[in-house]
């Protein structure tokens, strides 16, 4: 409830009148029994055609007045749960882009989707019913028995007689659903995260012919989902069933005890009538009552999930949390960097300095596992630094606005990573106010140009992962958003690895011409990538081992040889 309390404060108005409407709907469900009792016992009984008319009269009026009320109820009910719903989900999708890496593995892709979509959603049905019944049941509870009471205190007492065995029951049912709510909501994160494998490595489930395997896995989770979801399902349709079967039974011993009474004189046939009705409804007020506390279970299952999301606490804190105005960078320094992942024991980097500025290009080359990805992936704090400092301009990173910093970088990913949309939405999507011309001029460095061209323009469409267009197109792409941007830091994170020897020497080529006044920083498999920087640092096992130009470090590093000597043949070798 904390949670629902906290965003129904922004809609005070909308929840007045969801109140107000409460009334006209308890005016009419328990206005019109006591009128038509009157009805039956003066008018009827009496035969004054006049009163009765007068009656129908009044019956009319509430009616119009309680139905106005009913669709307001309606409407409010339905503003309300949407709005607060549309609300948490912004909230969710806000706070997950201030996670960092660390956050997005803990939680997971496919339980984050979850808590979005069916979590919010069981908010949103709980919140229906909630603002519904909330007040309604009290009101219609409260004035039922009051008029119960009123109309016949014997009677009365089979009512109170009858509650006992519904509370008890209620309780039973939402222990039993909570525990089953949890487990089913578990399930469909199990089915979303083998549904997400499955889209996105469809190629590789059908190259090797695991479909059987797959679609066995889907099977087993899918019918867990079903278990848990049918034995809800059974839980709940045991309530209705068990309420009318207590309410028919109050009503048989009713009827029993009132024609007693009738017969004695002590009650009148309107009175009975008023009774019965008045009897329905504190039946179903508690009904619904029962319905809201059946369902909160579930509704808190996903409450304490979304809470879970806002709760955590982002491994990268934003120093400021104001700006976002890029800031010139004149040069970026590590100082003793050590870092290591959250999750693991040894370190990934250790000990590693250098300093690159303006205008100069680092490169970093090394084996697989070496730690050159994870060592840029630091410059734009997808991590903060185990041990050490990474200064940019003199400052510690951490002390500069994150925004500000994030808006100063070109990041070219290993995996080129572009938008359903048009080429143009993706090359705008660092600089939204991008023009014509610095879209060509981006296109034309990353040698994407012709090839744009070719398949009909900017407005071309990109489908859903990128499915056409190729690897080296993503790569071209990828770094041309990046040149739109126009930024004081350059990242390439092994991005050039998809292009051809003749695309990659002639991007290198134009690169150098445009970025004369930029800090770049590279990472590279090829040494025909990297030979031209003004810095090559070899990593092995998170250590630097070696670090100058090309040629030095081919007089100096044992590992850089080994990896020229792998990738250039004697001539190239002996022209070096």
């Amino acid at each position: 409830m904390k949670l629902i309390l906290s965003y129904l404060k922004h809609y005070k108005k909308m929840f007045a009148l969801n109140v107000f409407s409460v009334f006209g709907f308890a005016l009419v469900e328990l206005g019109i029994p006591t009128i038509v009792a009157w009805m039956i016992d003066r008018g009827v009984s009496e035969k004054d055609t006049a009163f009765i008319f007068e009656m129908g009269g009044v019956i009319l009026l509430i009616s119009l007045l309680g139905t106005a009320g009913t669709i307001l109820l309606g409407y409010c009910c339905a503003y309300l749960s949407t709005s607060i719903t549309r609300d948490i989900r912004n909230d969710m999708f806000e706070k997950t882009q201030e996670f960092s890496h660390r956050e997005f593995k803990e939680f997971g892709t496919a339980s984050l989707i979850t808590r979005t979509t069916n979590d919010a959603f069981q908010i949103q049905m709980f919140l229906n019913i909630l603002f519904r019944t909330a007040l309604m049941t009290p009101v219609m509870t409260v004035g039922s028995i009051v008029l119960v009471l009123k109309a016949s205190l014997s009677l009365s007492m089979v009512i109170l007689g009858t509650v006992p065995f519904i509370v008890v029951g209620v309780i039973i049912v939402a222990k039993r659903s909570e525990l089953l709510s949890e487990r089913q909501q578990s399930s469909l994160e199990w089915i979303n995260r083998i549904s997400k494998e499955n889209i996105s490595g469809i190629r590789v489930i059908r190259a090797f012919t695991n479909d059987r395997h797959e679609k066995k896995r889907f099977d087993e989770a899918n019918s867990a989902y079903m278990g848990y979801s049918k034995k809800l399902f059974k839980l709940m349709s045991v309530t209705q069933p068990a309420f009318y079967f207590l309410m028919n039974l109050a009503g048989m011993l009713i009827y029993w005890i009132s024609s007693i009474m009738i017969e004695q004189g002590g009650l009148n046939i309107g009175q009975l009538v008023a009774f019965m009705d008045y009897l329905f409804h504190v039946m179903f007020s508690i009904m619904l009552f029962c319905l809201v506390f059946m369902m909160y279970p579930k509704a808190a299952v996903s409450a304490r999930r979304i809470t879970k999301i806002f709760d955590a606490v982002p491994a990268v804190e934003n120093a400021s949390g104001e700006g976002g105005s890029p800031i010139r960078i004149d040069e970026i320094t590590f100082d003793h960097v050590t870092f290591a992942y959250p999750d693991g024991e040894e370190a990934v980097l250790t000990d590693v300095s250098f300093t690159v500025k303006k205008g100069e290009t680092i490169a970093f080359i090394g084996s697989t596992g070496s730690g050159k990805s994870t060592l840029i992936n630091l410059v734009p704090r997808a991590y903060d630094v185990s041990g050490g400092r990474i200064l940019v301009n003199g400052k510690d990173i951490r002390e500069i606005d994150l925004k500000s910093l994030r808006n100063s970088i070109g990041f070219i990913p290993q995996k080129a990573m572009l938008f359903s949309g048009s080429i143009a939405d993706n090359l705008k999507f660092g600089k939204e106010d991008a023009s014509l011309k610095e879209m060509e001029e981006a296109a034309k460095t990353a040698q994407a140009y012709d090839f744009i061209m070719e398949k009909g323009g900017f407005d071309v469409q990109i489908t859903e992962n990128a499915t056409n267009v190729s690897g080296g197109q993503r790569q071209r792409l990828s770094i041309a958003r990046a040149l739109v941007r126009k930024p004081e830091v350059y990242i390439f994170d092994d991005s050039f690895s998809a292009l051809d020897f003749k695309t990659d020497a002639k991007l290198r080529k134009e690169l150098k011409k445009v970025l004369k006044d930029a800090v770049m920083m590279v990472v590279a498999q090829r040494i025909t990538s990297i030979m031209d920087a003004d810095k090559i640092m070899v990593l092995n096992e998170g250590r630097v081992v070696g670090a100058g130009t090309h040629k030095e470090l081919l007089e100096s590093c044992r590992i850089y040889q080994e990896i020229a000597a792998s990738q250039l043949d004697k001539e190239e070798l002996a022209h070096d």
